[in-house]
């Protein structure tokens, strides 16, 4: 007996949840292939269905039409790996990277490893789910909150760790590009605490920017940078 299809709808939802499984698990994407046979439909569906997702921002479809981001786990190196005890991951951003050990089940604490922008010194931290690691870096985030999905790939670009302010005034010097906002590792990590909470089940929805808003306050972050009043 040939199982049902699923509704559009349903179909959608246990596609985006696969993928989500098979980055949580082994740190890459499933192929097309993969999930036309697990969802028993046709590849072509499969494709239709990553366009849906990429439209709906569950996911960031590349040029080619491969999965480049599905935060907060990435299909391509961004500047970060996430080392857990079995599993490498990439990490799109600073925000992402340290977001991993939260979310992923048995995943804290995680080796986060990056460069420097300013002048490539090493940095690498045990980021757990428990309490921040220690350090004197801060993150700059380049894109404020209003216009991330203008370009996503270019705010993930530019979410980095850098050694500390005088590396941060540095970089911007050398690329021309505005200051953003700077974050203490701490405030990074709160951040990055319960942002993704419930990406990996079904039903999940993402935040909206009023309920975004509201987080970020919870967290300590204030201002225009964050769509938060003063």
């Amino acid at each position: 007996m040939t199982a049902a299809t699923p509704e559009p709808e349903d179909l959608l939802e246990q596609i985006r949840v696969r993928i989500y499984e098979r980055f949580a698990s082994d740190g890459r994407a499933p192929g097309v292939g993969e999930l036309a046979m697990q969802s028993n439909v046709d590849e072509a569906e499969i494709v239709h269905a990553l366009g849906a997702l990429h439209r709906e921002r569950s996911l960031v479809l590349d040029e080619r039409g491969d999965i480049e981001l599905a935060h907060p786990f990435d299909g391509r190196d961004f500047g970060f790996s996430v080392k857990g005890g079995d599993t490498l991951w990439w990490g799109g951003c600073a925000w992402d990277s340290f977001a991993i050990p939260h979310l992923v089940p048995g995943a804290s604490p995680a080796l986060v490893a990056t460069t420097c922008p300013g002048c490539d010194t090493p940095h690498a931290w045990n980021v757990s789910a428990s309490s921040p690691p220690p350090g004197p870096q801060v993150a700059h985030f380049l894109v404020p909150m209003a216009h991330v999905w203008d370009d996503v790939t270019h705010a993930c670009d530019n979410q980095r760790i850098f050694c500390d302010e005088r590396c941060v005034a540095a970089w911007l010097a050398r690329t021309g590009n505005t200051k953003g906002t700077i974050l203490s590792l701490p405030t990074l990590w709160r951040l990055a605490s319960r942002w993704y909470e419930g990406r990996l089940g079904y039903g999940y929805r993402p935040r909206q920017p009023e309920v975004a808003a509201d987080y970020f306050r919870e967290v300590g972050l204030i201002g225009a940078f964050w769509g938060t009043a003063v």
